[in-house]
């Protein structure tokens, strides 16, 4: 396979073939394609809409309000039921799938950006598919994401995805309505710092009525997320193979090329998290090289800490003389990190009576050399 890591939005209208219940032999299919690709090596995470569509199917299509009560109720209904049928498919090859409700404060809030990470991170490790939604049971306006399309923009930035695919019921974005305009052309790339006042000129709205979005969400989350290092792939989910075929190397509809590198993104993203130029990590002689080479950070090789800090916060990391070495995202306070400096990783819990990893700092969560 042409990727390492690749998340998948899946939208309402893909599931449901633009009728209005869950399109079980679409379901089907999607699940044999992920799991083919997982069985690649390739880290493949599904952002799947559905929930609502799903509860109004089960409870026989109420007449509910559209505003978000309704939608949290439908949600709330249809939401396990649509995790039920894809733990099932997964199931059949012999491939886990997990349950990740999220919110616009899970990204926002870097505990919560931290606790998310390691648990997506978590389970890729462990070949599990992460399918994931928007917790819309308990969102309101103030913490919503808005669609799944922006969801798995923020996903993809969270995880560093190498490949963003968006399947929707049209073969990509044209530079006119095709239902509209037989002479439509497909605008096949995206490329540039900017994306182009004709590109969103020529994005609409859903033609089936069942999602949230349509063309303009799905340019909207194609801007972020190439801005976060990760081109996006914007598909006709009805073409066969088609997550095989993108998995593969081939390229379909409209292509949005990063415009900055996963790694230069994380970077800019760390440094927005200080807490306070005092707050340090102390490390000795053997941390400091290890580091210089790449390596985590342990519990083992820091000899003090200096300042206030929390978990989730960026704090720079010193030498004895007190150079930067580098800066990092904690995975301990600083308080909790006092009572396990010079220890071993393997007596964290017991020091603690609890374990949130086995680095203080991942060299995944680390920039190396003065930042400032």
């Amino acid at each position: 396979m042409s990727y390492e890591r690749i998340v998948i939005k899946v939208g309402t209208s893909t599931l449901t073939g633009g009728s209005n219940h869950l399109d079980k032999p679409r379901l089907v299919d999607l699940a044999r394609q992920l799991s083919v690709i997982a069985g690649h090596g390739t880290m493949v995470t599904l952002v799947s809409s559905g929930a609502v569509a799903a509860g109004r199917e089960l409870l026989n299509y109420p007449h509910l309000s559209k505003h978000i009560p309704g939608k949290q109720i439908l949600a709330s209904v249809g939401q396990p039921y649509l995790m039920s049928i894809y733990m099932d498919l997964f199931k059949i090859y012999n491939l886990a799938a997990a349950q990740i409700l999220l919110t616009r404060n899970d990204f926002i809030q870097r505990k919560s950006y931290l606790n998310a990470r390691n648990t997506i991170e978590g389970l890729l490790g462990q070949h599990v598919i992460p399918i994931i939604n928007e917790n819309d049971t308990v969102s309101t306006d103030e913490i919503r994401v808005g669609d799944n399309d922006m969801l798995s923009a923020y996903v993809s930035g969270l995880i560093g995805a190498d490949l963003l695919v968006l399947l929707t019921d049209q073969d990509g974005l044209f530079d006119m309505n095709p239902e509209l305009h037989a002479e439509a052309k497909l605008i096949d790339l995206v490329d540039g710092v900017e994306i182009p006042s004709f590109v969103w000129e020529a994005a609409g709205g859903s033609l089936t009525g069942m999602g949230t979005g349509g063309m303009l969400t799905k340019v909207r989350a194609a801007d972020v997320a190439r801005r976060m290092g990760t081109p996006v792939m914007i598909a006709n989910g009805t073409i066969p193979d088609v997550l095989l075929r993108i998995a593969a190397g081939e390229r379909f509809g409209t292509v949005f090329r990063a415009t900055n590198t996963v790694l230069e993104s994380r970077k800019r993203y760390l440094l927005t998290g200080f807490r306070s130029n005092e707050a340090a990590i102390i490390l000795d002689s053997g941390a400091t090289q290890a580091i210089k080479r790449g390596k985590s950070l342990l519990p083992a090789g820091i000899i003090g800490v200096q300042g206030e800090f929390d978990r989730g916060d960026t704090v720079r990391l010193v030498n004895n003389d007190g150079e930067e070495i580098a800066v990092g995202l904690v995975n301990y306070s600083a308080s909790e990190i006092q009572k396990i400096c010079g220890a071993k990783a393997s007596e964290i819990e017991t020091i603690l009576g609890y374990t949130y990893a086995d680095e203080v700092v991942h060299q995944d969560n680390m920039i190396k050399g003065k930042t400032r």
